[in-house]
């Protein structure tokens, strides 16, 4: 019997049980997918093996395009004609505020000063799929929802460039040498790169999208262009997640009935979705929770209040609906792969702390991944855009 189609299968009805009942507790989906992850993973029932969970990354490659592909094509012209700069001074606000806090926090208690910007800036990650998926399951519309879409798809911009300061400031403190200017503009090129290829890629999309009129060809040739992106974007180094977002701004930009392909696009993506989250939930190491100690509480809090405040502040000055000022920092809460991704980067940084920032961060993702879908809902509740 195939041991990856079993997996699957098994991935899938768990994952649909786990959905089931964390309706039934008026939780998101995305909670009750992470739970059937955790339960059916090395950490419990060890159903789900590690080595099965790498033979999933092209799965969850694919999700992770989708939904930055479907972020992407909220940032039409239009909406930035009517919201101006807000989103991106928030995007700002909420990440450096979290960066911040946590550094600054970590200084007070006397940790390392390389070892606290490097965790500071893995700080300033947010999870765009869970936000992402606790919207569309809920059908959210408002300023918060507007505004956090656009906030969720930035972040990874203003991440990369934080990181790649922090990681710059590091390795200068560390070795007393290098070019400091040649380091700080490294993120700038990935991140130029990165929508660069997005850009092109999204309008090249329009043209067959034009020619095939059914929607199977249609679906045919999303897929295709997700995968196409993800793979230029791997092949180049830069970010996947930010390369699949300028596609999606760009398509929808060129191409008028942009809405209706993301509509074709939502047929495929909901197993897909489940899939990504039940293998992330799998990922999760319970194991790893004893050892937090002061550093992990201090990440895990401070860098909830960070994104609050930041948001918070940033909004009042942009004069944002009061809802926005109120609620949005609630939403930014989750933390998964790029914060995870960021933790390898930084090993080679700050070795010495390798394994303590990879249980913090994994301890992190552990905690916000089973809270802030939840939270998330509830903020987007009491903004009245869940009915």
């Amino acid at each position: 019997m195939d041991t990856i189609l079993t997996d699957l299968a098994i991935m899938l009805l768990v994952g649909l049980i786990f959905e089931k009942i964390a309706n039934k507790l008026k939780l998101p989906s995305v909670t009750g997918y992470l739970a059937a992850g955790l339960l059916l993973g090395p950490s419990l029932l060890k159903i789900v093996s590690v080595d099965i969970i790498s033979d999933f990354a092209i799965i969850s490659n694919l999700a992770l395009g989708f939904i930055a592909f479907s972020v992407g094509g909220e940032f039409k012209l239009s909406y930035f004609r009517r919201v101006g700069a807000a989103p991106i001074v928030i995007a700002i606000f909420e990440a450096l505020g979290a960066m911040l806090l946590v550094t600054g926090v970590m200084l007070l208690f006397n940790f390392d000063l390389t070892f606290s910007l490097v965790l500071g800036a893995i700080a300033t990650a947010t999870a765009a799929a869970s936000t992402i998926m606790v919207v569309k399951e809920y059908n959210a519309k408002g300023p918060v929802t507007e505004t956090l879409l656009s906030v969720v798809a930035l972040d990874d911009a203003v991440c990369l460039i934080s990181f790649g300061f922090a990681v710059t400031i590091a390795k200068a403190i560390a070795t007393g040498s290098g070019s400091m200017v040649a380091m700080l503009l490294e993120p700038f090129g990935q991140i130029f790169g990165s929508l660069v290829t997005g850009v092109v890629l999204g309008f090249l999309m329009k043209f067959p999208i034009i020619w095939v009129k059914n929607k199977g060809g249609q679906l045919s040739v999303i897929i295709a262009f997700v995968a196409l992106t993800i793979a230029v974007a791997d092949l180049f180094g830069f970010s996947s997640l930010l390369t699949c977002m300028a596609m999606g701004a760009m398509f929808a930009n060129v191409y008028v009935e942009s809405d209706s392909i993301v509509d074709v696009a939502d047929e495929i993506t909901p197993p897909l979705y489940m899939i990504f989250f039940v293998i992330s939930g799998a990922e999760l190491d319970v194991s790893v929770l004893p050892t937090l100690g002061l550093v992990g509480m201090i990440y895990i809090v401070f860098r909830v209040v960070g994104k609050i405040s930041g948001a918070a502040i940033a909004a009042k000055i942009m004069r944002a609906p009061a809802t926005v000022q109120k609620y949005l920092g609630a939403t930014l809460i989750p933390q998964e792969g790029v914060a995870i991704a960021l933790a390898l980067l930084a090993e080679d940084v700050v070795p010495e702390y390798a394994i303590q920032i990879r249980a913090i961060v994994l301890c992190g993702t552990f905690i916000y991944g089973m809270i802030g879908p939840a939270l998330t809902k509830t903020a987007l509740k009491r903004a009245g855009e869940i009915d």
